[in-house]
């Protein structure tokens, strides 16, 4: 088994689920007593959030290399950031090492394809929905993105940080996720990406009628399909 270097903290709360999924996925896999080899970098995520909001992203960038190279370091064969948003960053992070990153757009418009889509919508911070770095990898990949409405997308970006990154659920905050889902839906959406790895706490397939796209689920199955890839 391969060596999974997770880059985490971005929050801790959505490192936690990957951490649950990898592990679960190779205990089917290989029954017994089997877990994953893995290694942790885990932010500060105060930190990191701060650059993000003042647009620090070079500084960002470093920080998030830094990682991939203790990671690397450290003995692990592959990286996996544990979040959507940092990997704005991942060409200059694939650069810096030599061992692969496995790209969550990537995992997340694979399983799109099998599902026979061609055009989504994309929630997750206003980083990843408002900049071309996601939806251009997608695009790729023959798919099509719509995004929500300014409004909407404050609402969605407001609850990111305020609530799912500190491990709060609001009742109040699925019902209007849910309608910024359905006005997707109205403008054509086939299915709905959930492109931050904290909104899988609050949406789930049973509070929506079209296919949902887990991209923490996604990016960790993925990762442990890499390390048992023989």
């Amino acid at each position: 088994m391969k060596t999974i270097g997770l880059i985490g903290g971005l929050s801790w709360e959505s490192t936690a689920a990957y951490y649950h999924y990898i592990n679960t996925f190779i205990k089917e896999e290989l029954g017994g007593l089997h877990s994953a080899k893995c290694l942790l970098y885990s932010f500060d995520f105060e930190e990191i959030v701060e650059l993000q909001h003042r647009g620090e992203w070079e500084k960002a960038t470093q920080h998030m290399i830094n990682a991939a190279k203790t990671l690397e370091n450290g003995g692990a064969d592959v990286i996996v950031i544990c979040t959507n948003t940092m990997h704005k960053m991942a060409e200059e992070i694939e650069e810096a090492v030599s061992i692969p990153l496995l790209h969550i757009a990537d995992a997340t418009a694979l399983e799109i394809q099998n599902h026979g889509l061609n055009t989504v919508g994309l929630l997750g911070t206003n980083f990843t929905m408002e900049q071309d770095f996601y939806k251009e990898h997608l695009s790729e990949f023959g798919i099509d993105v719509i995004i929500p409405d300014k409004k909407d997308r404050d609402l969605i970006h407001k609850v990111i940080y305020e609530e799912l990154c500190k491990g709060v659920i609001k009742e109040e905050s699925r019902k209007e996720y849910i309608k910024v889902i359905e006005r997707l839906y109205l403008a054509g959406a086939q299915g709905i990406i959930l492109g931050c790895t904290e909104i899988p706490l609050l949406i789930k397939q049973a509070h929506i009628h079209i296919p949902l796209f887990d991209t923490t689920l996604i990016h960790a199955d993925a990762a442990v399909k890499f390390v048992l890839e023989k």
